[in-house]
């Protein structure tokens, strides 16, 4: 007996499953998710679309850090920082280059915060620096200055005594303390600062007294500057209640340094007034360094092993206080800066393989972290950047493979879909500057800085047009050598190889784009595994599978024997004069043969014809014998 079924595929929003799921048909997210999602991003409708192309930038010397930087409003840049180099990018141009103290090897440490016109970095080796602007052109990296660093007495059971009271003062100290980079740094002695002006050796140093020292007997009442190219400086940073927050340094690595009220460059705690500096240590029951701190609705502190809330309205030396709130940790090796999506924190855990959301829930007054890649565990390996698209409404999440983890997160519908996106190449960074993504890729063994781009169905391209036909197009240097597509006036003209930075149509065009092909894959779950029933046993035979497509101009599909063109457009591109015309509405499409593999899908998307493609629902119509 042959039974006849139909079934109707008309939601991805649960996005790409992990292959270890395979045999939890129960799962809810079987309905909406699929078996690969590649080059595709999930709509919040329910749909999917073909990924946006790359647009070329520019060539970079080498491995990149990106970093965003809203001067206002109307003046977004993005800062690159490469081995010793800042460049600064206006849009798409390239508007100023200046000397850096950050190597190759530093990149993945720099933490940055902004507050107005004020763009600090950070690296725990390096002194804090602060980026000012002047004009499009003219911008200057110079070291933050504080107007009083925070101290801290590292040796508590070294004394040190001084040679006089007043003036310059020769330090001794009963064990080793002193080394050449204590050079400049403010010694705090018995509430006195005393600026080292010279270091002998470890037991013996020069310094000049601000002050009036209360005697010259050995004491174990000093400090010295808790930043410094001997202790470290702070790993990361944000603004926070008008306050510059330091979290973590070298030598400190579970400290928080809060500076005074609308002074970011003052860290002294001074006599514990409501404006005055802040400083503690996160007290557990274990020392977890802090990897990043967040401004949201309270300020957040990501450790090595946990969550913590700070809170205090408004933040004073004796009203705040400190809540650890989960067990996740964040990275170690590198510095993910957190994102906010929707009033949520989004982190990287410390594992690398997951994405968590911290997010506040005002029923218990607590944080949550909750797993937002639980089933897509397998496209979540070892985050290297991450980036939100907020015109999109996408998460970037680089990997250190080179691909993209792509989040489709709508939280009041419910959706939280993963996708994955390759390139002829590997991504290496992303950032996000007004609605703009920018992408760091590696091909071939050479960096470019690429944004993606809704008007290209290519990466690496570029574009460009003529009031006349021309059959040569140059300025394709960054390609040179490279196997290429080419549109031509709208339409696909298949394969070229550039040739001295240029590529030669046949027939002329007035418009092309130029650039590097990647294929898009869109394949569902077995059908076996699509009921609570289990897999079947007896054969399955699809009948026809009905693609409904909105403004699609080509659609390519595998029903079991190859990938195809559907026949609603022609697509020899070879024959192609002009560009094929977008479809929406419903193709039908008939298939033969009966299948037994229950893991094998009916039916399969895929193509990288580089025009837009969106697919909003299968129905499949099969017979299955009893």
């Amino acid at each position: 007996m042959t039974i006849a079924t139909r079934r109707t595929k008309s939601s991805f929003t649960a996005g790409e499953l992990a292959p270890n799921l395979f045999g939890r048909a129960d799962l809810r997210a079987f309905e909406n998710g699929a078996r690969r999602l590649r080059n595709v991003v999930i709509q919040p409708t329910g749909g999917v679309a073909r990924r946006p192309g790359l647009l070329h930038v520019a060539s970079l010397p080498g491995p990149a850090r990106l970093i965003p930087f809203e001067f206002n409003t109307e003046q977004t840049y993005l800062l690159v920082l490469t081995e010793g180099q800042l460049h600064v990018f206006l849009g798409d141009a390239a508007v100023a280059s200046l000397p850096a103290p950050w190597s190759t090897g530093m990149q993945g440490q720099v933490a940055f915060t902004q507050s107005a016109d004020t763009l600090l970095l950070f690296h725990p080796d390096v002194a804090p620096q602060r980026l000012t602007r002047s004009s499009h052109t003219s911008w200057t990296l110079t070291p933050f200055v504080f107007d009083a660093v925070p101290v801290f007495n590292f040796r508590p059971d070294v004394t040190l005594a001084a040679s006089a009271t007043t003036g310059t003062v020769t330090l001794t100290a009963s064990a080793d303390v002193f080394s050449s980079g204590h050079v400049t740094a403010p010694f705090r002695i018995a509430g006195q600062t005393v600026a080292i002006t010279a270091v002998a050796n470890a037991r013996s140093a020069t310094g000049i007294v601000n002050g009036t020292l209360p005697g010259t007997a050995p004491t174990t009442d000093w400090a010295e500057p808790a930043f410094s190219g001997v202790r470290g400086y702070p790993v990361s940073a944000c603004f926070h209640q008008d306050r510059l927050v330091l979290g973590g340094s070298r030598d400190l690595p579970n400290r928080l340094w809060l500076s005074r009220t609308g002074d970011i460059g003052n860290f002294d705690n001074g006599t514990g007034l409501d404006d005055q500096a802040i400083e503690f240590a996160l007290v557990s029951d274990q020392v977890n360094a802090i990897r990043a701190v967040f401004s949201g609705r309270h300020l957040q502190v990501f450790t090595s092993g946990a969550e913590w809330m700070v809170t205090g309205d408004p933040l004073t030396p004796s009203s705040i206080q400190l809540h650890r709130q989960t067990r996740v940790g964040s990275l170690v090796d590198r510095q993910v800066p957190p994102v906010d999506v929707d009033g949520a924190t989004l982190f990287v855990a410390r594992s690398g393989q997951a994405v968590h959301e911290f997010a506040y829930t005002d029923v218990a007054d607590v944080y949550q972290a909750n797993d937002l890649a639980l089933v897509a565990r397998h496209l979540i390996q070892q985050p290297v950047s991450m980036a939100y698209d907020q015109t999109m409404r996408l998460l970037h999440v680089v990997m250190a493979d080179g691909s993209i983890a792509t989040l489709t997160l709508y939280r009041a519908e419910q959706v939280t879909a993963w996708t994955r996106l390759d390139t002829a190449g590997r991504f290496k960074a992303v950032a996000e500057t007004e609605g703009r993504v920018f992408a760091v890729v590696e091909r071939n063994g050479w960096h470019r800085l690429e944004r993606f781009d809704t008007a290209l169905g290519l990466d690496a391209a570029l574009s460009g047009t003529s009031a006349t036909e021309q059959d040569v197009w140059s300025g394709l240097g960054h390609l040179d050598g490279s196997v290429v597509s080419v549109m031509a006036d709208g339409a696909p003209r298949g394969a070229m190889t550039v040739a001295g930075g240029a590529v030669t149509l046949d027939p002329p065009a007035r418009a092309v784009q130029v650039g590097l092909t990647f294929r898009h894959v869109v394949e569902p779950l077995p059908t076996g595994l699509s009921g609570a029933g289990g897999a079947a046993s007896a054969p399955l035979r699809l009948v026809s599978a009905t693609f409904r497509v909105m403004e699609t101009p080509a659609l390519e599909v595998d029903l079991g024997r190859g990938v195809q063109p559907v026949p609603f457009r022609r697509l020899d591109t070879a024959l192609l004069d002009a560009a094929p015309a977008p479809f929406t509405g419903d193709i039908t499409l008939r298939a033969l043969g009966w299948r037994r593999d229950a893991m094998a899908p009916l039916w399969r998307v895929e193509g990288e014809t580089p025009l837009p493609l969106t697919l909003l629902s299968v129905t499949t119509d099969m017979r299955m014998t009893d």
